[in-house]
Order: structure tokens, then sequence, then C-alpha cells
């Protein structure tokens, strides 16, 4: 079973908006959408952005460097220049406190 780490309170990533937040030395990128809440790395695979500086447009992702977007449920590539996926992380809520699992999960 994965280890789960406290990583923001719900209420500090209000529906479609997303927060990049530091766990353990790594930055992650929190995404909340009507589908739910999603846990990401935080850097593009492309060319090392931040994530966070991009766009959120439902469950998309756009890089601000290049326009490499990403499926935030899965991490998958939706558009170039990336060619590597997002590793992604488990997520559950405890109360109102988004926990994250560091391990990535497996594509």
């Amino acid at each position: 079973m994965p280890q789960f780490e406290a990583a923001l309170r719900l209420a500090e990533v209000p529906p479609g908006s997303m927060r990049a937040c530091l766990i353990g030395g790594r930055e992650i990128l929190i995404c909340h959408t009507r589908e739910g809440v999603f846990a990401l790395d935080n850097i593009c695979t492309h060319a090392h952005a931040r994530l966070c500086e991009g766009r959120l447009r439902a469950t998309r992702l756009v890089c601000p460097l290049h326009g490499a977007s990403f499926d935030i449920r899965d991490g998958r590539v939706l558009g170039p220049p990336a060619e590597l996926p997002l590793p992604t992380h488990a997520v559950r809520l405890v109360g109102e406190v988004i926990e994250v699992a560091l391990a990535p999960v497996p594509p």
C-alpha cells in the first residue's frame, strides 16, 4: 500500500484550478476538476518547465513553454512537442486534506 503525505487543504485548490506544492522535496501539481482531484509531477517532460504556470482546461494541462499538453487523469501526452507522459500520483481526501502518494502510479 502506498504511503500518503498531506499536500494541501481542499479549499486551497478550488474546482477548475491547480496549485503546486512541495512534498518530500518533490514538486507536485494538484489539479481540481469536475472529475476530481489529481496529482502529477509539476515539471514538463519535454523542456522541464513548471506546469503550474500553464493552463488547465477541464482535464487537459498545457505547458507554458512550448504548449505540450497532458491528460491530468493518467499523465498521457495529448499534444506535442512532449513525447513522454507525466508521472501521476495516487490521491485521497482525508476530511478536507488532500493527501498524495509520492510513488508514481504505473502507466
